[in-house]
C-alpha cells in the first residue's frame, strides 16, 4: 500500500480530543492504517481572522489503497462528521486534515495539490512531519 503523510490541526473546542477522534476515524477507513503519529505542537494561527485560538498540529504517516482523490473525499467526510463547517478562509476549525505527500505522486487537480503547496513554508507542518518520516 502507498505511504502517505497527513497534517492534522485543531483550534476549536477540545483540540486534543478532535485530533484523537480524527486519527481513530482515519485508522478505521477501509484499507487504510495509521503507522505513526507525531507529537502535537501548539502554534499561533497563520492567516485568517484575528483573535483565533492557538492550534494544535500534528502529522501522520499512513498507508492506504485509496487513490489521492478518494482519500481527500474520505478526509473531508471525517471533517464533516466531527463538525467542521466552512466559515472564512484560514478561520477557526475543530479539525483540519490535509494530504501533505502521497507516495511519490505529484497531483495538480482543482481539488487537490500534492505535495501540499504551502507545507514547506510552514514550520507547524514541517516540524511534526519530520517526526514521522
Amino acid at each position: 500500500m502507498p505511504t502517505c503523510y497527513l497534517g492534522v490541526g485543531s483550534n476549536v473546542g477540545n483540540r486534543r480530543k478532535f485530533i484523537k477522534l480524527a486519527i481513530q476515524m482515519i485508522n478505521a477507513l477501509p484499507q487504510t492504517r495509521v503507522i505513526k503519529v507525531s507529537k502535537a505542537i501548539q502554534t499561533l494561527p497563520v492567516g485568517g481572522p484575528a483573535g483565533q485560538n492557538k492550534f494544535l498540529n500534528a502529522a501522520l504517516k499512513i498507508s492506504t489503497k485509496s487513490s489521492p482523490l478518494k482519500l481527500l473525499k474520505q478526509l473531508k467526510n471525517i471533517e464533516n462528521k466531527l463538525g467542521r463547517t466552512k466559515t472564512v478562509r484560514f478561520g477557526p476549525r475543530c479539525i483540519d486534515l490535509d494530504i501533505l505527500l502521497y507516495a511519490d505522486k505529484v497531483v495538480k487537480d482543482n481539488a487537490l495539490k500534492i505535495p501540499h503547496p504551502r507545507m514547506f513554508s510552514r514550520d507547524f507542518v514541517i516540524q511534526p512531519l519530520l517526526e514521522v518520516i
